[in-house]
């Protein structure tokens, strides 16, 4: 049974962490401008085909993947500066629809350079690699993608928490007005957030595209969308919260795939029925049922509002 199961339980920690790396960036997004930046899966998707392209002009691994997370990170600055940064004080339908068009704009732009063929993920070594785990098969990236999701979590808390820049960002979270009235630059925190927000989302597309082996211009839409699923069911705005999630999300839908097939070797059915067709829709069957129950999420904060 453990051998049934186990494949399906670490793959599911590792789409965990996978979805965890972008949701953070969802959830500190918000957390500052409540904005959902809806661009921002489609920059999990870029940096991908980054990587595709980077690694083809012959540039040596150690060179490639920090300038994607570095190209990926100016991606997000420059998408905060030229899409949102100008609907500052807009509606927030206008910076919704401004994150909608970004979306559709990188999607378009990666189909035109691509011709909207399948582009393969280069193998990375040492985390393609395969490893047996109790008796298992399984990649290396499997298991050191908790591992760095945790290291990276904890790196961001420390930064929140413990530095100057960190500070800002909890002030203008807490109080965007009076953070600008204090003297606080908030352009400079709202572009720092895009920043490591995409910039995480890029060592997410390292680790996520290392599993699916490729990549094309809607490969940021779902994983974007169970991220978005995973903070709001963390409560969006707590980076915590965001982790827990997806961790949540991505162990579910593993098991719910491998459901048919664990039944079966438990002896509890004779046939297959095809359950792992649902997997996703438990994904946004889960955001509905925590939105009518808890609609703040597992750790998010109850907003009241000042008279």
């Amino acid at each position: 049974m453990l051998k049934t199961v186990l494949p399906y339980l670490l793959t599911g920690i590792a789409v965990g962490g996978q979805y965890a790396l972008i949701a953070i960036g969802y959830t500190m997004v918000y957390g500052i401008l409540r904005l959902i930046n809806f661009a921002h899966g489609d920059v999990f998707m870029v940096a991908g085909i980054l990587m595709v392209y980077i690694m083809a002009s012959g540039l040596p691994l150690y060179v490639s993947i920090p300038l994607v997370l570095l190209l990926t990170a100016a991606i997000g600055f420059v998408i905060e500066r030229i899409a949102y940064k100008p609907l500052r004080s807009a509606p927030r339908m206008s910076i919704m629809i401004s994150a909608i068009g970004v979306s559709y704009t990188l999607q378009n732009l990666v189909l035109y350079i691509t011709g909207g063929l399948n582009q393969f993920y280069p193998k990375i070594p040492f985390i393609s690699d395969s490893v047996a785990i109790f008796g298992v098969n399984t990649k290396m990236v499997t298991l050191i993608t908790p591992v760095l999701t945790i290291v990276l979590v904890v790196a961001l808390v420390l930064l929140i928490n413990k530095t100057k820049i960190g500070m800002a960002m909890r002030a203008v979270s807490k109080d965007f007005e009076t953070s600008q009235l204090m003297g606080i630059k908030i352009n400079n925190v709202i572009s720092v957030t895009f920043i490591i927000g995409s910039f995480l989302a890029g060592v997410g597309s390292i680790l996520y595209f290392t599993s699916y082996n490729t990549v094309i211009q809607t490969s940021g839409a779902m994983p974007g969308l169970k991220a978005f699923v995973a903070a709001v069911f963390g409560g969006i705005g707590s980076i915590p919260g965001a982790v827990v999630g997806a961790f949540i999300i991505g162990i579910c839908e593993n098991l719910i795939k491998g459901l048919d097939i664990i039944l079966f070797k438990a002896g509890i059915t004779t046939t297959s029925y095809g359950l792992a067709t649902f997997s996703d829709a438990f994904t946004f069957a889960l955001l509905i049922i925590i939105l009518i129950v808890k609609p703040t999420g597992l750790f998010g904060e109850k907003i009241t509002d000042k008279v």
